[in-house]
């Protein structure tokens, strides 16, 4: 097809000659001396039926077909040029180019700034196409025209697909398209930018727009362009890659919520959110790495004064049951109580603990509000499938530790009763919570509603921007190391990557 194609403009004069007998028959009258008629350059072949030619699938499945052209996007760039495909990266002429293909082919060359690899989206092979469109004859140029805008098209559109999704995960949903319960379509959106003449902020708009992202990228956008003295060279690649894989995380993780309560698990801290500003900041002490605090999403739907803590069965079996073999006393002396499978009040003493085993252990202990709680005088309730909270705590002294992972996967925090109050402040309630004196006398829990559930996210970055300026926090569940290798291994080209240089 593509060869029938590139002979349609011979093929007027190829007729002409067919019908004009040879030789011409004999003529009494002079002969004539005619002056030979001007040479025609012919006219150039139209692109459109040669970007369809290329994204034929006729013949093959498109899998297939996309694997011998080596597409990664290969089903968005059959639905940006649609049916009837018509040039959208270039024109004829000597340059070749509209300015959005100029303004993209920069953008991809600089895709470091948003921690991807410009060669993951072949910008030297888009660069030796633009470079052939000045060279190439007339007859040839509609063809290489033709495979810069595939080329260039498929780039984009996967670059678009990585901004949006990540670069590891191009066929998961993100999680504001699952919110939204609407599928990421990069070449509508790539189309829509092209007609306005605006490509690339079209482009930048698959990035996730939470704040935290926005900062991360544009706080790397300034750091690439301070020099790097010669003996770092090896400590700034490995600081790229962390800043790299936190943005990737981002776009696994992003949410849409303009106020919201965030905790970034390795820099130990609480942020409350609202709009571009933090309004509250907190520290936390977070899971120890053998009891690590998960990553989820949630929203705070009431606090609890004066809580008692139902003891999770994998510290009741692990540290409270080596303690009750030794001395049944250790329940009274710290507070705790113990029921049976039923709810009734048990005496341990009257359990015969040596025959207990984490296995058969059939009971649930409880420790009532006091000083010595381990959820202290507060504890902030939401919803998820960990059993896990955010709540005071006795030992306070953690707070101080530039390093704070010593929970069993709860979230301890500091100052609490601020957060409190400033949750009921947000509803335009009157704050009215009892000092800590107050909270250790209540006999009774006492569960705060909240009108307005505020939404919380527990995160993990390594790498966050504080104060305008990146901060690098330490791997303490040891996640960097395999994210890392999936981002910046190098791996050989995949097959048919170079097909569609011999294909004609």
């Amino acid at each position: 097809m593509i060869h029938r194609l590139l002979m349609l403009a011979a093929g007027g004069l190829l007729a002409v000659q067919q019908c004009t007998p040879w030789p011409p028959a004999a003529d009494s009258r002079p002969a004539r001396t005619v002056a030979a008629a001007p040479a025609t350059e012919p006219a150039p072949v139209p692109v459109g039926p040669l970007i369809q030619a290329l994204l034929d699938t006729a013949g093959a499945p498109p899998a297939a077909r996309d694997a011998h052209l080596g597409l990664q996007a290969g089903a968005a760039v059959r639905s940006f040029y649609g049916p009837a495909p018509e040039p959208a990266w270039t024109r004829p002429g000597p340059d070749g180019l509209t300015a959005d293909a100029t303004a993209v082919l920069a953008l991809l060359a600089d895709a470091r700034a948003y921690g991807l690899h410009p060669n993951d989206y072949s910008s030297a092979r888009l660069r030796a196409l633009r470079d052939s469109l000045q060279q190439a004859d007339p007859a040839r140029q509609s063809w290489q025209q033709a495979r810069l805008e595939v080329y260039l098209s498929d780039a984009v559109l996967r670059f678009m697909l990585d901004l949006h999704r990540g670069r590891l995960r191009p066929y998961t949903l993100s999680p504001l398209e699952t919110a939204a319960k609407r599928t990421f379509q990069p070449a509508e959106a790539l189309r829509t930018g092209i007609a306005a003449g605006r490509a690339v902020p079209a482009v930048l708009t698959s990035q996730p727009q939470n704040r935290e992202y926005q900062l991360l990228q544009q706080a790397l956008v300034q750091w690439l362009r301070q020099p790097v003295p010669p003996d770092s060279a090896a400590q700034h690649q490995r600081q790229y890659e962390q800043v790299a894989l936190n943005l990737e995380r981002w776009r696994w993780q992003a949410f849409s919520d303009e106020e919201y309560v965030l905790i970034n698990l390795p820099a130990f801290a609480l942020q409350v959110v609202a709009g571009d500003s933090i309004m509250r900041r907190h520290r936390v002490v977070v899971g120890k790495p053998e009891t690590p605090t998960p990553t989820l999403s949630s929203r705070i739907g009431y606090f609890t004064l004066a809580p008692d803590w139902h003891v999770p069965r994998s510290i009741a079996t692990k540290e409270i049951l080596p303690r009750l073999k030794a001395n049944p006393g250790y329940l009274a002396r710290n507070n705790y109580s113990l029921y049976d499978s039923r709810g009734q009040l048990l005496n341990p003493y009257q359990v015969n603990w040596q025959a207990v085993t984490g296995a058969n252990f059939r009971y649930t202990i409880r420790q009532s509000a006091g000083c010595d709680n381990a959820l202290g005088n507060i504890v902030f309730r939401f919803a998820n499938p960990y059993s896990v909270y955010l709540h005071d705590t006795p030992t306070r002294q953690f707070f101080a530790l530039p390093q704070r992972a010593f929970s069993h996967g709860c979230i301890r925090l500091q100052h609490p009763m601020e957060l409190a109050a400033y949750l009921l402040r947000r509803e335009g309630r009157p704050v009215q919570l009892p000092s800590e004196a107050e909270c250790a006398l209540q006999p009774q829990a006492r569960d705060v509603r909240l009108r307005r559930p505020m939404p919380l996210h527990i995160r993990y970055f390594t790498c966050a921007v504080d104060s305008g300026q990146l901060r690098f926090y330490p791997d303490i569940y040891g996640r960097d190391l395999t994210l890392r290798r999936a981002l910046f291994t190098t791996a050989p080209p995949a097959a048919g990557q170079t097909a569609l240089a011999n294909v004609r």
